[in-house]
């Protein structure tokens, strides 16, 4: 990973003293991708030419995350919340994944990434569960980046599912009540064994994290741009990890 880091860094200008460290890479980011909407009405473009241009981009953090060395890139695609759209924006937004995998499935499989998604898969149209399902079954295997599609999901709804399932394993016995631990709990978060995300970012100026990985989030370091998504490029990426680089994570402690 080191070296790989190496090669893509000498590769890109550099302005001043910006290098990354390579030792101290976070292991999991998350992003959520806003300002789709707002970087197509800056254009006189309709809504859904941002969210199809918020698709290229996709692709390009997925790469770059890739060649940095990153284990777990987490991307808030369509939030629970995200139905009261107006009907014609949520057809186009459960289109775009049919559409990204039939484009990049090649690439990523190529690529050694491995695509997963969390969030309720009840009320996805059979197409986009579908599109989705294949490139999970045919990455599988992969062992490099792990691409996370939080696609109809929300914080509050995981949490809530996790407590139900939880009290339904202290009712038939499984759980000690008064023995109850965090892991109890995680065991049923969607997030499925992967670690809780060191760095979040949140494009487009937004300073809120809108039901996002709520629990998951709990020490996360947090980095806000005003970049619209479909304009976040390599370098955005590398600034928010570089601001992460200098902070001191203390966990509650000194």
């Amino acid at each position: 990973m080191i070296e790989r880091l190496k090669k893509w860094v000498l590769a890109k200008p550099q302005r001043g003293n910006l290098s990354l460290q390579p030792d101290a890479m976070p292991r999991h980011v998350a992003i959520i991708m806003d300002g789709n909407g707002r970087w197509a009405k800056s254009r006189g473009l309709p809504r859904i030419a941002g969210h199809h241009s918020g698709m290229k981009a996709v692709k390009r953090i997925t790469m770059a995350a890739d060649r940095l060395g990153i284990k777990y890139l987490t991307l808030y695609a369509f939030s629970t919340e995200n139905w009261k759209r107006p009907k014609e924006e949520v057809d186009f937004l459960m289109r775009l994944p049919q559409e990204f995998l039939a484009i990049e499935l090649e690439d990523l499989i190529r690529n050694n990434v491995q695509v997963r998604m969390m969030g309720d898969r009840e009320e996805l149209p059979d197409f986009t569960l579908d599109a989705v399902e294949e490139a999970i079954v045919r990455t599988s295997s992969n062992t490099g980046l792990v691409l996370n599609f939080a696609l109809n999901y929300g914080g509050r709804k995981e949490l809530m599912d996790a407590v139900r399932k939880l009290g339904t394993d202290i009712q038939a016995g499984r759980i000690d009540a008064d023995g109850i631990e965090e892991r109890h709990l995680e065991r049923y978060l969607l997030t499925g064994g992967m670690p809780d995300p060191d760095l979040l970012i949140r494009t487009s100026g937004e300073l809120r994290i809108s039901n996002f990985m709520l629990w998951q989030l709990a020490y996360s370091e947090l980095w806000f741009t005003d970049v619209y998504w479909p304009e976040f490029q390599d370098e955005h990426f590398c600034e928010a990890i570089r601001e992460y680089q200098r902070r001191a994570r203390r966990y509650g402690g000194l």
